[in-house]
C-alpha cells in the first residue's frame, strides 16, 4: 500500500496532547488527501485504533495517561494491531530514545520539528513496504547492553532496520543543516571581523591624523597665553579656558580611541610586571594632572603578573581613573588596588567609594563610547572600559564588576597568568574586598 492506494476510509491514527502540534499535522495530511484522527493520549488512541484499525499511527512520546513508547508496545502485542505501521514523534535528545523505540516495537522516528517532504516520504515508505513486513513478519528475541543497562528487543529484522535508518537519515539531515548553518556563522564571523578591522584601521589612522594639529593649537595657546594673557579682560580669560578645555578633551578622546585600537592590533610582549609598582606610579600621574582631592590611596604590594607591560598599564591607568573621577565628590575618597582568590584562582581587583552604578547597567559597560553617568556630572569618552576588556580577553583573562549606586565600585579582572610566576592566591596587604 502506497499513498496512492489508500482507500477512502483508510485513515491516519496521530497520538498527541498538543493542540498546536496536532491541528498542524492533521491539516499537513489533509492538503494531501489523507485522512486522520486524533487523540489526546496514549490511551484513547488505543481504544480508538481497536474500535477500527488505522493503516498507520503516529504518535508523540510525552502525552498524560499513557505516553507513545506504552501505546507502542500495546500495538504491537495486539495480534489485530501489531502489523500496523508506527511512526515515534521525538526530538532523538537521547540515546535511550532509540533503544525504547526498539524495546517498544516502533516502525519509525520522526524527529522534531519535522519537514513536510521528510514526513510525506517517511509514511509512504512505511505504507509501501509493509506487505514486504506482514510477509517476513519473525520476531526476533534480541538482548543489547547499552550504558550498562541490558534490554530485550521484540522486533523482527526488518522492523529494526527500518528503524536504525530512519535514526540514521535523521542524523544526516541535521548534520547538514548544522554544516550549512557552521558556514553561515564562518561567513559572518569573517564579515564581521573584516568590519572591525576596517573600523579599527579608521579610528587609528583619524586619531594619528588629529594629534598633530591638536598639538599645535594647544602649543598656540600656550604661546598666547604666555605673551597677551596681562592684557586680556576677565571675559576673554574665560574664553580661552573653555578652548583649553576642550583641546584637553579632545587630547583624551584621540589617546582613548589610540589605546582602543592598540588593544587589539599591537603584538603582546609578556614578562613578569610589578603590578604594584606600576600603580603607585600611574596614580602618582594621575593625581599630578587632575585629581586633587585628598585621597586615600591603599596599594597591595608585590603584585606581580606575567602580562604585557604596556597594556597592563592602560589597564590600571583607566581603572585607576575611573576610581579617582568617580570618587572625588565624596567625603574622604578611598581607593584600593590588590588581589583576593576564588577557589585557587587568583582575582585583581580595583575598589571606590565613590558614585557606584545600578548592576542593571553594567552590561553595557564594556561596550565602546557607553556612559553611565552625564558629561556635566563627570568627564570621559566611553572608550576606557571597552579598551580594558579587550586587553585582558587578549591575556585570557575576564572582567566584571560590582556596584551599587552611591556605595562605589569594585572591577574584578583575571589573566592567564605564567605557573611559574603565580602566587599561593592567598589575600596579603592593605585591605580585603568586602
Amino acid at each position: 500500500m502506497s499513498l496512492h492506494l489508500i482507500q477512502p476510509l483508510d485513515y491516519i491514527l496521530i497520538a498527541e496532547d498538543s493542540v498546536v502540534q496536532a491541528k498542524k499535522l492533521q491539516k499537513l495530511l489533509e492538503d494531501y488527501k489523507l485522512n486522520s484522527l486524533v487523540c489526546k493520549n496514549g490511551k484513547e488512541a488505543l481504544e480508538q485504533a481497536e474500535k477500527k484499525k488505522p493503516i498507520l499511527i503516529i504518535s508523540d512520546v510525552v502525552m498524560p495517561v499513557m505516553d507513545g513508547y506504552t501505546l507502542c508496545k500495546n500495538i504491537k502485542s495486539n495480534a489485530s494491531l501489531r502489523d500496523t505501521p508506527f511512526m515515534i514523534l521525538t526530538s532523538l535528545s537521547d540515546p535511550l530514545d532509540i533503544i525504547k523505540g526498539l524495546q517498544a516495537g516502533a516502525d519509525n522516528f520522526l524527529t522534531k520539528p519535522y519537514e513536510e517532504k521528510y514526513l510525506l516520504s517517511r509514511i509512504n515508505y512505511l505504507l509501501t513496504n509493509k506487505m514486504i513486513r506482514d510477509t517476513s513478519n519473525v520476531d526476533v528475541n534480541m538482548e543489547i547492553v547499552f550504558q550498562n543497562q541490558k534490554f530485550i528487543i521484540n522486533s523482527d529484522k526488518k522492523q529494526i532496520l527500518d528503524l536504525l535508518l530512519s535514526v540514521y537519515e535523521a542524523a544526516m539531515v541535521r548534520n547538514s543543516q548544522l554544516q550549512v548553518a557552521q558556514r553561515q556563522l564562518q561567513i559572518l564571523n569573517e564579515e564581521l571581523k573584516q568590519a572591525n578591522s576596517e573600523l579599527e584601521s579608521f579610528a587609528h589612522a583619524v586619531s594619528h591624523d588629529l594629534k598633530t594639529p591638536l598639538t599645535g593649537i594647544q602649543g598656540i595657546y600656550e604661546l598666547f597665553v604666555e605673551e597677551y594673557g596681562n592684557t586680556l579682560d576677565e571675559k576673554a580669560m574665560e574664553y580661552l579656558h573653555w578652548i583649553k578645555v576642550a583641546t584637553n578633551n579632545m587630547s583624551d578622546l584621540i589617546k582613548d580611541l589610540l589605546n582602543f585600537s592598540k588593544s587589539s592590533r599591537a603584538n603582546l610582549y609578556p614578562e613578569e610586571v610589578h603590578l604594584s609598582q606600576m600603580a603607585e606610579q600611574v596614580i602618582k600621574e594621575l593625581r599630578m594632572t587632575n585629581f586633587k582631592a585628598n585621597y586615600q590611596i591603599h596599594i597591595q604590594p608585590d603584585i606581580k603578573v606575567y602580562a604585557d607591560p604596556s597594556m597592563m598599564r592602560i589597564v590600571l591607568t583607566n581603572l585607576l581613573s575611573n576610581a579617582l573621577k568617580y570618587s572625588q565628590k565624596v567625603d574622604n575618597p578611598t581607593i584600593y588596588f590588590g588581589k583576593t582568590s576564588y577557589h585557587g584562582r587568583e582575582i585583581l581587583y580595583v575598589k571606590d567609594n565613590g558614585a557606584g552604578f545600578s548592576m542593571e547597567k553594567a552590561t553595557q559597560l564594556f561596550k565602546p563610547f557607553t556612559r553611565l553617568h552625564s558629561e556635566s556630572e563627570f568627564q570621559g569618552t566611553g572608550i576606557g572600559l571597552s579598551t580594558v576588556k579587550r586587553i585582558i580577553d587578549r591575556h585570557n583573562g575576564e572582567i566584571w564588576c560590582e556596584s551599587e549606586p552611591g556605595k562605589g565600585a569594585v572591577f574584578y579582572f583575571t589573566l592567564n597568568l605564567d605557573p611559574a610566576h603565580q602566587s599561593d592566591s592567598e589575600t596579603t596587604g592593605e585591605t580585603p574586598v568586602n
